[in-house]
């Protein structure tokens, strides 16, 4: 990302003169306005390092802007019935069906996410979750009877969705439809690194008829804009998906007003091979996964533990597999992987891997070079480290790039220790020929999820993680919930018409220095 303080003129969709477009508004109250940025964002490809566009470096008051269009939207909306709501839901599923090869387009583009997978799982698992969430509204009970209480479930408010670039449009989806959902109104803050989805999706929510100000994007950086939401009065909640230091900085910020904070965060996710597991079949799974989007995934598994007799085996295996991928231009439907999203992901990455190699770990495959004929993009070699140290920083930190570090160990329980000693815990696997014994190991994870034997994700299943991979859970029945504040209406007892019962006689007259008499038949 480039800062330009003289930012380009707006033009079409090439450009004037073959200048990239310049993109200067953003979506706030139903509308494209003007932002009052004097400065633009350089939006890069990341295989070939030409800038795509440039879009405005969104300003305090664009944040202020979209926050009280969306507080005046919030009473219309949370208010809508849920039918209504839902009907809204489908017409923004069946735009984001109608844009899926643009959207895969610009995915491919800003991320660098090969073609393939950016159809087949950038944009494809975005339509099952937001299908999904279509479901959970359609069959989710937002009043319950509980004795003579009745249990209601209501908006939390103005929802602030801060969202990541590494699987852009999914993390999005898994945010602002179940907020829009609940019946919160939204102000969405893209990545400033890949903006151009979210103006396409933008698009989708004008032509599902939302009411102006349900839904807003403003396009910035979080120093600025994400900060600006954060302690804006009119916020109410913020859930960003990002790294464990951005979820610090929201965290102390929305304390200021007490606002609810979702954070779903960073993870140094292990797969534990146990003695008795298919250990080829394992090994090969975890490579595949861990390389999945050039490993800039929150859910990668970057630690692979085998037992020590078998680590020369498990080794010959994962240099095997990962000698068969293939790296280069993204818009190759034979790529298997394509560059990492920046100039400073791809530094990043390759001093994790400097660092592993000044600390002792052996280096079986890739290493720091940029790989053979890609002299353009931000291109990284698959890497493989086997006899890492579980303590060191290359078995501490998250790398988030496509390197895999194998840890040897010697019983089941060390294993375990070493699955949990991280500051993270967000996912993980195992792998056993006896599933019994794989639910019995999975149980002692310390972490959010835990695949047994490759079990596939589940959207309507609970997302999030335990420590520092963040608070909070996204996706099914939770996803809704965590849009949703939950009240109580204390009914009177049809059998005596009391509108207070017998042992609470006096509570609504106490007061801290006059407790309630207390009946005590």
């Amino acid at each position: 990302m480039t800062v330009l303080t003289t930012p380009h003129q707006p033009g079409g969709p090439g450009g004037e003169l073959g200048r990239p477009p310049h993109h200067g508004d953003q979506w706030i109250g139903g509308r494209w306005v003007l932002s009052d940025a004097t400065e633009g964002l350089e939006v890069t490809d990341p295989s070939t390092e030409e800038v795509l566009a440039t879009v405005p470096a969104g300003t305090a008051g664009d944040a202020d802007r979209a926050a009280r269009a969306a507080a005046q939207a919030f009473p219309g909306w949370s208010t809508t019935p849920a039918p209504q709501r839902a009907a809204v839901l489908r017409r923004m599923i069946a735009g984001l069906e109608s844009r899926a090869a643009r959207f895969a387009e610009l995915i491919t583009a800003e991320v660098g996410t090969p073609v393939q997978v950016s159809r087949a799982t950038q944009v494809g698992l975005a339509l099952g979750m937001a299908a999904h969430c279509a479901e959970v509204l359609e069959a989710y009970a937002f009043e319950q009877r509980v004795g003579h209480s009745l249990v209601m479930r209501e908006p939390s408010g103005v929802a602030a969705c801060i969202t990541p670039w590494n699987v852009p449009l999914l993390l999005t989806v898994q945010k602002v439809l179940p907020a829009l959902a609940a019946g919160c109104t939204v102000i969405h803050k893209p990545s400033e690194v890949t903006p151009l989805h979210a103006r396409l999706l933008a698009e989708v929510m004008a032509e599902a008829d939302l009411p102006p100000g349900v839904f807003n994007m403003v396009v910035g950086t979080g120093e600025v804009v994400g900060a600006a939401l954060s302690v804006h009065p009119d916020v109410d909640l913020v859930s960003l998906t990002g790294s464990t230091r951005a979820g610090r900085h929201v965290l102390a910020l929305g304390a200021e007003h007490i606002k609810r904070v979702h954070l779903e965060l960073g993870g140094k996710n292990a797969s534990l091979v146990l003695d008795d597991a298919d250990l080829d079949a394992a090994v090969r799974a975890t490579v595949d996964q861990a390389l999945f989007n050039s490993g800039q995934a929150c859910l990668q598994w970057g630690r692979l533990l085998v037992p020590r007799d078998r680590q020369d085996e498990a080794v010959g295996v994962a240099d095997e597999a990962m000698s068969g991928y293939v790296v280069g231009d993204p818009r190759d439907p034979a790529t298997d992987l394509g560059p990492l999203v920046s100039a400073a992901a791809r530094g990043r990455v390759n001093t994790h891997i400097r660092r592993g190699v000044a600390g002792g770990a052996r280096l079986v495959r890739g290493g720091p070079d940029q790989p053979v004929g890609l002299d353009v993009g931000y291109y990284v070699r698959p890497t493989i480290f086997a006899d890492v140290d579980p303590r060191s920083a290359l078995g501490q930190e998250e790398i988030f790039g496509p390197v895999l570090c194998i840890m040897p160990y010697d019983s089941e329980d060390e294993a375990i220790r070493i699955v949990n000693d991280t500051r993270y815990g967000l996912h993980g696997a195992v792998w056993s020929g006896d599933g019994a014994r794989a639910e019995r190991v999975a149980r002692r994870f310390r972490t959010g999820l835990v695949d047994i034997n490759g079990g596939p994700f589940n959207p309507a299943a609970p997302f999030g993680g335990f420590k520092q991979s963040g608070i909070g859970r996204e996706c099914g029945t939770a996803g809704l919930d965590g849009f949703l504040e939950t009240k109580s209406l204390q009914l009177p007892r049809p059998s005596t018409g009391q509108t207070v019962g017998p042992r609470l006689k006096g509570l609504e007259t106490a007061t801290p220095d006059r407790p309630a008499e207390r009946d005590e038949r």
